[in-house]
């Protein structure tokens, strides 16, 4: 078996017999995919789900594509800190470890400014505020693991040339869609790393890493549901069926590649970035990806770590 295919979806090496894994998002896209690469290698899953009925749905789909999955769907809606909280209780009653926590879902380039129910701009308040507070409360399952449990953010190559809009985190004063979106998958990265880096001067028993997927082609929409695609990308998919993407890209089982190798491959290191190893990391095997130069800013991840504690009311 080549490296590369032993990343792939359909893989069942290694194998995670015993494991716990929840993946946030898992219902389509890069998430389903991502989860049905933990399946087949036998992990049990834990599906945080916002709509109940495409959650059924995606249930069915997994059995159909791993025969004998165990998994557990949960209602989860991060535009609430209350939804986040209630959901990672519901965990508790679920697992007594969590080997794998992968924060995948996500919201992108709404065209008009929205919010979550606390009040934050939709796409920072649920693709980082949320999973940081999620991640926070799943601490103590993640840290019951045997060797730490590992947590993967999913990035984007959107978090490329932006920075994190501190005068103006909400986007209230200018709101741009995309630029919005760019500076919560920025926030994603900075968390990653700065959640390995916090870990292992604390000592805590847990891993973390980032991971991007590339130029994939999945159904992403504004307002929904969204894989870590760079933004421009969803104008292709709408207007020309996503024939420019998928040659200039790859499939959605290929994206997951890369959150599967920040997961599972003994060379994947706390605090480091994977993602696609073609031209300019939009395809290809998973492998080591570029950091952004504002990504490897400590200052810039300390400043958004307080004040996503400040914002969230979670305390590390």
């Amino acid at each position: 078996m080549s490296v590369w295919h032993k990343w792939s979806v359909t893989s069942r090496q290694p194998s995670l017999s015993g494991r716990v894994a929840l993946v946030t998002g898992g219902n389509s896209g890069l998430g389903f995919e991502t989860a049905c690469g933990l399946a087949k290698r036998g992990a049990k899953l834990l599906l945080p789900v916002r709509n109940p009925a495409k959650g059924e749905e995606a249930l069915k789909a997994l059995s159909q594509r791993c025969p004998g999955v165990q998994a557990q769907l949960l209602q989860l809606d991060l535009a609430s800190l209350a939804s986040v909280k209630a959901c990672a209780d519901s965990v508790f009653n679920h697992t007594e470890q969590l080997d794998f926590l992968i924060n995948n879902a996500g919201v992108m380039a709404p065209p008009r400014r929205q919010e979550t129910l606390d009040g934050f701009e939709l796409q920072f308040g649920t693709n980082h505020l949320g999973h940081f507070a999620l991640t926070s409360h799943l601490r103590p399952l993640l840290q019951a693991a045997r060797g730490g449990g590992t947590v993967v953010t999913v990035a984007s190559l959107a978090a490329h040339k932006t920075h994190i809009h501190f005068d103006d985190l909400q986007f209230r004063h200018h709101y741009s869609p995309f630029t919005a979106y760019q500076q919560s998958k920025l926030a994603n990265l900075l968390f990653a790393r700065e959640l390995a880096r916090k870990a292992g001067e604390a000592g805590w028993a847990l891993h973390s890493r980032a991971a991007h997927p590339g130029w994939s082609s999945t159904s992403i929409i504004a307002n929904g549901p969204a894989a870590s695609t760079p933004p421009a990308l969803s104008i292709l998919q709408r207007t020309a069926g996503g024939a420019v993407l998928r040659l200039m890209g790859q499939s959605a089982a290929r994206g997951a590649e890369a959150s599967l190798y920040a997961a599972l491959s003994p060379d994947a290191c706390d605090g480091d970035y994977y993602g696609p190893q073609g031209s300019q990391e939009r395809r290809g095997q998973p492998g080591p990806a570029r950091v952004p130069a504002e990504a490897r800013k400590t200052s810039t991840a300390e400043r958004l770590w307080d004040v996503s504690e400040r914002l969230t009311g979670v305390a590390w």
